[in-house]
């Protein structure tokens, strides 16, 4: 797999597909690109023409990462993204999909330079600005617990919290972060948030957003406000496992619908 170095870690990534617009994919918090295609989130597995680009993000699956908590805010894996996209399609427009992290990342990127992408598509948005406080408690504990007790701790814990309807016939995972870094990770997460909301008002690109029911760290609040905030945007809710079916179907008509424009 090619690799990229981005300054205090190697990404590494691959690109699928041999013509058409390209599509950068990512992945949300302690996941990674293989990750998520275990949990049915690899959402580009629709798109036809298109070259997919997917990386997992520093410190994530196979790429490495520091024991530097602010090198994991969203700010930062925002350049990392960006620089990987100068590497791959410089001065290409690219359709940008990521959950959770990696709408944070998308956002933070997009607001640096909206005019890099040709569409955004934000999937289960994650707790922001008032809500961001408890969740970055949440973290900070995890973040403890991994070290007093191991990752296993950190997995059963995580068994045994309330599952969203949509979820319901997910697989059992483990975190793809290696456990001397898993805590860094999690203190990193829990020092950022999205960008300010009059910032998020300005990204005039069309966005297309997916948000499901009955997940407090990934509150359908989010989902609304920013639909509110985003002048170009659709909002689609998933109630039940039949809705997260439908995601990449929407995804490629999303960026399909663009690429007619």
């Amino acid at each position: 797999m090619p690799t990229l170095d981005v300054g205090g870690a190697t990404l590494d990534y691959d690109i699928t597909g041999d013509s058409g617009p390209l599509v950068v994919q990512l992945h949300g918090l302690t996941s990674s690109r293989v990750r998520d295609a275990q949990l049915g989130l690899d959402l580009g597995r629709a798109l036809r023409d298109h070259r997919v680009l997917r990386y997992d993000a520093r410190g994530h699956g196979g790429s490495t990462g520091k024991k530097n908590p602010s090198s994991y805010r969203w700010d930062r894996l925002a350049q990392d993204l960006l620089t990987l996209l100068d590497h791959v399609a410089p001065g290409e427009k690219v359709h940008g999909i990521g959950p959770s992290m990696g709408a944070g990342t998308l956002l933070h990127a997009a607001v640096r330079k909206p005019k890099r992408f040709a569409s955004l598509t934000l999937v289960v948005p994650p707790t922001a600005w008032g809500s961001r406080r408890a969740q970055a408690a949440t973290y900070l504990q995890n973040a403890d617990l991994v070290e007093q007790h191991g990752i296993s701790a950190f997995v059963e814990a995580g068994s045994t919290a309330p599952v969203p309807p949509a979820l319901a016939d997910m697989p059992e995972t483990r975190p793809s972060i290696p456990e001397k870094l898993l805590p860094t990770v999690m203190r990193g997460a829990a020092s950022t948030d999205l960008p300010d909301r009059k910032a998020i008002a300005r990204i005039d690109v069309p966005t297309l957003i997916l948000a499901w029911t009955g997940d407090r760290t990934h509150p359908v609040k989010t989902a609304n406000k920013l639909h509110e905030l985003i002048p170009d945007s659709r909002i689609v809710i998933a109630r039940t496992p039949y809705g997260i079916m439908a995601w990449p179907g929407l995804f490629a008509e999303h960026v399909a619908t663009v690429g007619s424009k």
